[in-house]
């Protein structure tokens, strides 16, 4: 939910899990289609990570979910 550009490093340290969980979360949402990894153009060392727009759609979906859900038990 925080603003990109995010890199496999920044979402370990975000999340507080090892890179290579980052890594495999991020293999898998490839696979779905949710994100894809790009070349920083500015580090040629480092890949970003950008949400699809079928994971933007997802997310946004999975938000107003949270949202209902929290206002029903409220």
């Amino acid at each position: 939910m925080t603003p990109p550009p995010h890199t496999v490093r920044g979402l370990a340290e975000i999340l507080n899990v090892s890179k290579p969980a980052v890594t495999r979360a991020v293999d898998r949402l490839s696979e779905l289609q949710m994100l894809r990894r790009k070349a920083d153009e500015t580090d040629r060392r480092s890949v970003l990570i950008q949400r699809t727009v079928r994971g933007s759609v997802f997310l946004r979906e999975i938000g107003e979910i949270i949202a209902a859900a929290s206002l029903q038990e409220g």
